[in-house]
């Protein structure tokens, strides 16, 4: 039987009833989900499905990540509520290409380990399947593993191997309704144009669960804790001297009231550059090199090649003592004392929980 994989927390429990139910039936799971947007939010949900089949002894496929295929399939469907007619079209999408994957490696069931998702709906994903079953004459197999308690088992057996657990759905659109409910900003759709790792990205869920991979292969014990924490991200700034913008670097938690001032430098103690506008300071490249360590040849560079977050922050808490501090940090190419500048600075500071591990040696 082939097993259309969605995400390991459904896939997990899934597979191991599946197991139970079927004794005699050969699993191969395949991950089609062209679906899950960003793509780093896809290689994250692939590479927990990857550990969780192998703690399980089940081989692996992957479909093509044909994100604008699915795009294309869904158009006119933007606005659908969950369990809408955007989800019937996504599930015919993900059913119809694997559906055609069970033939072309002579597997006669089907099945999706979707049918245990609480978020989708059951009745959906049988009438879809009962669709690609008359198309392609593979059996679509339907269990009901939420009944008697399974949703409850499903999350404690999550929880007891810890696996990854995202928050919504996968596809943009569940993703930007959701967060707008939410009241919270769609941080999995932003990434500096510098490629920097920022606190509770993507890329930063994907590092620590990598590195827990390879602490399971150490044989190392761990724990994943969560935290809450006041999180950051820069939407767009630029600084212009006499009218014309210039190179700059913005430090993590600089802010301004607004997202337009004008300011003009007015003091200086040793290398910190003050001004008479919204606090904000001042520092050139060379000092910020001497700061972190590094020798940034240029703003481009550091663009490039970015510093570690947690080297700005550092870098921040040389300049200002208070950490509880929003002050704008600037970093200029070049400083003149005598210029007017005008900065732009559309920032966004929020409430936020984020994972870490704990290890035990």
């Amino acid at each position: 039987m082939l097993v259309h994989i969605c995400c390991a927390v459904d896939s997990h429990y899934f597979l191991q009833k599946l197991k139970e139910k079927y004794p005699k039936e050969n699993l191969i799971g395949f991950f089609y989900d062209p679906n899950i947007h960003p793509f780093s939010e896809y290689q994250l949900r692939l590479l927990d499905v990857k550990r969780s089949c192998n703690m399980l002894g089940i081989p692996l496929l992957e479909g093509e990540y044909d994100y604008e295929g699915w795009m294309d399939a869904v158009r006119g469907l933007e606005n659908e509520p969950e369990k809408g007619a955007r989800c019937d079209v996504c599930f015919d999408n993900r059913l119809e290409n694997s559906a055609k994957q069970a033939a072309k490696i002579g597997e006669k069931r089907l099945t999706t380990t979707l049918l245990t998702s609480p978020k989708k709906s059951p009745q959906q994903l049988i009438d879809a399947g009962g669709l690609i079953e008359k198309k392609y004459g593979v059996k679509f197999v339907a269990p009901d593993f939420r009944k008697e308690g399974g949703t409850q088992e499903q999350f404690a057996l999550a929880k007891r191997d810890k696996l990854y657990h995202q928050d919504y759905c996968g596809c943009l659109y569940a993703l930007n309704k959701q967060r707008d409910q939410q009241k919270k900003l769609a941080d999995e759709l932003f990434s500096p144009i510098s490629g920097q790792i920022e606190p509770e990205s993507i890329q930063d869920r994907i590092a620590l669960y990598e590195k827990r991979i390879k602490l399971e292969e150490e044989g190392t014990d761990y724990k994943i804790v969560r935290e809450k924490f006041l999180n950051y991200r820069l939407l767009r700034a630029y600084i212009k001297q006499n009218g014309n913008v210039i190179p700059s670097y913005v430090l993590p938690f600089s802010t301004l009231k607004r997202k337009f001032t004008k300011f003009r430098i007015v003091d200086k103690i040793e290398h910190i550059y003050f001004t008479n506008r919204e606090e904000i300071i001042c520092i050139s490249l060379s000092y910020f090199n001497q700061l972190i360590g590094k020798n940034y040849y240029n703003i481009k560079d550091i663009i490039k090649n970015p510093p570690l977050y947690e080297e700005e922050l550092e870098a921040r808490s040389k300049i200002i003592y208070n950490y509880l501090s929003l002050t704008p940090v600037i970093v200029l190419q070049n400083i003149d004392e005598t210029a007017a500048y005008q900065l732009y600075l559309d920032a966004h500071i929020y409430e936020d929980v984020r994972e870490h591990l704990a290890i035990f040696r």
